[in-house]
């Protein structure tokens, strides 16, 4: 008879969660929070103390002079042009390297790294030698009068090249993850490309893709090195918010420099809360989803 009863397995034990010493967790804690005190909260401090220190009509005079509005106005012209040319490159090129196989894939995912791997100074020195007076393209650019170098084109390549690696970079393990699956499925119920494209693949990374353009907005409107090779510092013509600041300070008008320095501060608080509500909202996805896979 007791080999028709059923047998009674042991119930499995769930494994114990790692717990520290309450020491451990406070002194652990209380490191991140003076890490985090001393190089981001202190800077931001000191950056904001200083632009105010005049109070705040010198403030409003320093960020609404002539020339830090043409530095922002320029700033944000040359964001406005890097970010939509990265947001389409990354975009092609996360698309063929996760769902495509094809010669030359590896070399591929190496370029897009390529920005990351030279110095920004390096970057525009390469665009110096291609388009200056005496770089390969100069004489036939001086010839049909094309200024590229020391004028603003100079400054929205320079950008765009530094800053194409971040929207790829971002989507490529997103792609990835997704799989060929719903791709796959909804080529063979008859969906074109560009079908399978808007209605398939672009929800599917949508919050990975604005991630990638945050971050490549606020490399794009705080990037010194690469401009500043280019740029030819013209105040009111080249000067992007960063060479502004460097000028200012430069000329020991450090209450001005901070003032201008603090609207880039700005922004990038503002990219901060972006990136943060980006990271909720995919948190939140990704939980749902597998809620819905996990009955």
């Amino acid at each position: 008879m007791s080999g028709l009863l059923p047998s009674r397995r042991p119930a499995a034990v769930a494994p114990r969660p790692l717990a520290e010493p309450p020491v451990v967790r406070g002194l652990l804690i209380l490191v991140a929070l003076a890490y985090l005190g001393l190089f981001l909260v202190m800077p931001l401090t000191a950056v904001f103390a200083q632009a105010l220190e005049r109070g705040l009509a010198a403030y409003v005079a320093a960020v609404t002079e002539p020339l830090a509005l043409s530095a922002l106005k320029l700033t944000l012209l040359t964001a406005a042009i890097a970010v939509p040319l990265n947001l389409v490159f990354g975009l092609s090129a996360a698309w063929a390297v996760a769902k495509f196989d094809f010669p030359g894939k590896n070399a591929l995912i190496t370029l897009i790294d390529l920005p990351f791997a030279v110095s920004p100074v390096i970057s525009g020195m390469i665009f110096i030698l291609l388009f200056g007076r005496q770089g390969t393209f100069g004489p036939w650019l001086g010839e049909h009068d094309i200024r590229i170098v020391f004028a603003f084109p100079g400054l929205a390549l320079a950008t765009t090249f530094v800053t194409f690696p971040f929207v790829a970079r971002e989507l490529i393990p997103v792609m990835q993850a997704t799989g060929k699956e719903e791709e796959e499925a909804a080529r063979v119920l008859g969906a074109g490309g560009w079908q399978t494209f808007f209605r398939v693949t672009l929800p599917n990374v949508k919050w990975g893709l604005l991630y990638g353009v945050i971050l490549c907005n606020a490399r794009a409107m705080g990037e010194f090195g690469a401009v500043s090779v280019v740029s030819g510092h013209v105040r009111g013509k080249t000067n992007t918010l960063p060479l502004h600041v460097e000028i200012l300070y430069n000329e020991y008008n450090f209450q001005a420099a901070f003032a201008v320095a603090s609207l880039l501060a700005f922004l990038a608080l503002v990219t901060l809360v972006a990136k943060s509500f980006v990271e909720w909202r995919t948190g939140r996805t990704t939980t749902s989803t597998e809620g819905r896979s996990n009955p």
